[in-house]
């Protein structure tokens, strides 16, 4: 089967937009973009490295995607694939094989070429060199890579062992987008220190990661993707990103004028903005919600049945109402709803008798301090989080008592983001508490597959892993939005997540600030943007 750009993955639900209060600084009276300028934009944490290829957190990509570009871009209206670096495409009839025609006179900021050499050192380095360790998305989403071939100098192949449908929404994304010989030939570690050279509209002035960083205009820069605003180099001059943890101070900081724009801005933090001139912008994340994943090897957690009566006990809407705020959705489904391929699942529902209902047919009998017990084991189990997100905590402490009103007890165990993920990794968790952001259901196989992360640390589930698998070997967005809905199912019936709250971005942007847009997966395009 060959297939021709634009491809269209599946459509966006446009109405849940609106109902979460989507938007974009784009003022049709503020007149006709200008060029120049510096924009001072505060994160609300360090970013984790410079690489896109090893960047995962959104702080870290709101930096890292300015400086380079994909082989697609995806519409973040409609869930299409646009040209970007490849004009066009074609897929092998059984999602084996990927054929990019590339764009002429395409350069890095090195002045290297972006040819099919090019896509070869990406993905190559991304499966040989940085691995599954270093670069956790790209590895997954190059599942069965078997190799780049160069047909021409702007013809590359991409092929795999087995079907890989999800590869080309994959292409889309940072940790995909292309980088200089002078990049892919370092060392892991060496690519997390700002040297990065990609084609992106903004290249790496200076980097100091806990600190702050400057990305400066990538000069004669022409080609931007059909998703773009308008053509020709970035409006801005410079972006200078400074690391403000404080959300008070940021907040501060930009009624003030000191800042332009900022990172998570709470719902306590709007009026001042407001009041100043500035607004927040917000988007709701694609990808998987957030949620309790159980460590299935763990005492308690193990039981399916406490697992399934989770899901009832949490009142999401309570959630949503007393911590984040009208901006924010209850989760729905193990899909969230801005999601291609989403599906709402009608069990992700409040009702604590139904939990209890299940609790006590499992066995597990309420202890004089209400918490259950079962053969002398206390219903109890740990959460570990880290503060990346600003309302953890208290999205926590509130889901604790939820909890404790159907008898079970949850104990919050907040750690860095660094130790989060090295526990991720171990296993040494009862259970995590996160999100995953990507604009495609295959998140699910990333976060919950065998060969995937595998996050539950859980065994084989058949009627999981087939539908898993066999969205891989379908490019029919119909049928493939069926498997995943299959898939979506099953996540939710076997309690490998636990849905709470669907993640959204929340940016304050002072009233000099317009355009800045979000793109496919929440997260900022700064090319568009421009200080008036």
């Amino acid at each position: 089967m060959n297939r021709s750009v634009p491809v269209a993955l599946a459509a966006v639900t446009l109405a849940l937009l609106s109902a979460c209060g989507d938007s974009e600084k784009s003022e049709t009276n503020a007149g006709a973009p200008q060029a120049g300028g510096t924009l001072r934009y505060a994160l609300s944490q360090s970013p984790t490295c410079s690489d896109p290829a090893q960047s995962g957190t959104n702080q870290t990509i709101y930096v890292a995607r300015q400086v380079v570009d994909s082989l697609t871009d995806q519409d973040p209206k409609t869930g299409e694939l646009t040209p970007w670096l490849a004009d066009s495409w074609e897929i092998g009839g059984d999602a084996t094989s990927f054929t990019f025609h590339l764009k002429d006179g395409v350069t890095f900021s090195d002045g290297s070429p972006v040819d099919a050499e090019a896509v070869k050192n990406n993905f190559d380095a991304i499966v040989n060199t940085l691995g599954a360790a270093k670069a956790q998305l790209g590895s997954s989403y190059l599942a069965g890579y078997t190799g780049t071939t160069v047909v021409d100098p702007l013809t590359a192949r991409v092929d795999f062992a087995t079907p890989n449908a999800q590869f080309l929404q994959a292409t889309s994304t940072p940790q995909l987008g292309l980088q200089a010989k002078v990049t892919t030939d370092a060392p892991a570690e060496q690519r997390c220190l700002g040297s990065n050279v990609g084609s992106g509209p903004f290249v790496y002035s200076s980097y100091q990661q806990d600190r702050a960083i400057t990305l400066n205009k990538r000069a004669g820069y022409a080609w931007g993707s059909d998703v773009f605003g308008h053509d020709g180099e970035a409006y801005l001059d410079a972006i200078e990103f400074t690391i403000v943890p404080e959300s008070g101070v940021r907040t501060g900081s930009l009624a003030s004028d000191q800042l332009d724009a900022i990172s998570d801005a709470l719902p306590q933090d709007a009026p001042q903005i407001e009041a100043a001139g500035g607004a927040v912008l917000t988007t709701p994340n694609p990808g998987t919600p957030f949620g309790f994943t159980p460590n299935v090897t763990r005492p308690v957690l193990s039981d399916p049945e406490v697992r399934r009566a989770l899901v009832p006990a949490l009142n999401r809407q309570e959630l949503v109402d007393t911590v984040l705020g009208p901006n924010f959705l209850p989760a729905t489904g193990t899909l969230a709803s801005k999601t291609p391929q989403y599906l709402k699942l009608d069990d992700v529902t409040y009702d604590p008798d139904a939990a209890r209902s299940i609790l006590d047919a499992a066995g597990w009998i309420p202890g004089p301090d209400g918490i259950r017990e079962k053969n002398g084991q206390r219903l109890l189990f740990s959460v570990t989080f880290s503060a990346v997100f600003a309302g953890n905590q208290a999205i926590l402490e509130l889901a604790q008592q939820q909890l404790a009103d159907v008898g079970v007890e949850l104990v919050l165990d907040l750690v860095s983001t660094p130790e989060a993920l090295a526990r991720q990794v171990s296993g040494d968790f009862d259970s995590l508490y996160g999100n995953a952001t990507r604009a495609d259901g295959d998140i699910l196989r990333t976060s919950f597959a065998l060969d995937g992360r595998n996050n539950n640390h859980r065994g084989p589930i058949p009627e999981l892993d087939l539908a898993l698998a066999d969205q891989l070997a379908t490019t029919d967005s119909e049928e493939r939005k069926t498997i995943l809905g299959d898939a979506q199912r099953q996540v939710l019936a076997n309690g490998l997540l636990i849905p709470t709250i669907e993640l959204s971005q929340a940016i304050g942007a002072g009233p000099n600030v317009h355009d800045l847009k979000f793109e496919a997966s929440a997260r900022l395009q700064f090319f568009d943007t421009w200080l008036g």
